[in-house]
């Protein structure tokens, strides 16, 4: 499956108009990078990341997923590890694909690897919940992932595997280089894909 510029434009438009959530994520992508660089936020905006992966579903969240106790567990959370773990997460770096890393580049991977690991360390947040938390911290390097999600990138790219629940780094990292492929072959950018990726998410499952 391919898809045209012209397919990738409506999608974008039909994600803007449609989207019950756009509003507050364009306002999120503006204002939560900034805030999180300079450790100008609170608990609710943590949270509001933990709340956002699960409640963009609108009530159709993938199976065995279970957002309340997500929720939960997050709220319970120390403040100071999230302040933590969100301080690493914007330390976090990307070199490019594995294809393109060097050794020396691919062993110099603490910087996303160790966000990944200090997220995950909090209650209530995986991989794909890191995964958000990175595309709020780098809208313009990272991409939340997804069962839906990864399906959809499958789909248009060389990324193969059924979804990985929940996917290691190194199958993130695998899913992020199909991710700047397609977006290098749409002449987007990385929120722009997801935009895109969520709205064929959507027609799939109308088909």
């Amino acid at each position: 499956m391919d898809l045209s510029r012209d397919d990738v434009e409506a999608a974008i438009e039909a994600y803007r108009e449609s989207e019950p959530l756009y509003a507050v994520e364009s306002e999120a992508v503006e204002t939560l990078p900034d805030a999180f660089r300079s450790g100008e936020y609170g608990r609710r905006d943590a949270q509001w990341v933990v709340r956002w992966y699960g409640r963009r579903y609108l009530g159709d969240e993938p199976p065995g997923a279970d957002r309340n106790r997500r929720e939960e567990a997050f709220e319970g959370a120390d403040f100071e590890a999230v302040r933590d773990a969100i301080a690493t997460a914007v330390e976090a770096e990307r070199r490019g694909s594995k294809r393109e890393r060097t050794e020396r580049e691919e062993a110099e991977r603490t910087g996303y690897s160790g966000a990944v690991d200090a997220l995950t360390a909090l209650p209530g947040v995986d991989l794909p919940v890191a995964s958000a938390f990175l595309a709020f911290v780098h809208p313009d390097r990272f991409v939340v992932v997804g069962p839906d999600e990864w399906r959809i990138v499958c789909d248009l790219t060389g990324l193969e595997g059924r979804y990985p629940d929940p996917p290691s780094v190194d199958e993130y990292d695998d899913y992020l280089a199909a991710c700047d492929e397609l977006a290098e072959r749409y002449g987007i950018d990385p929120w722009e894909l997801y935009m895109v990726v969520w709205r064929r998410r959507g027609e799939r499952a109308e088909t």
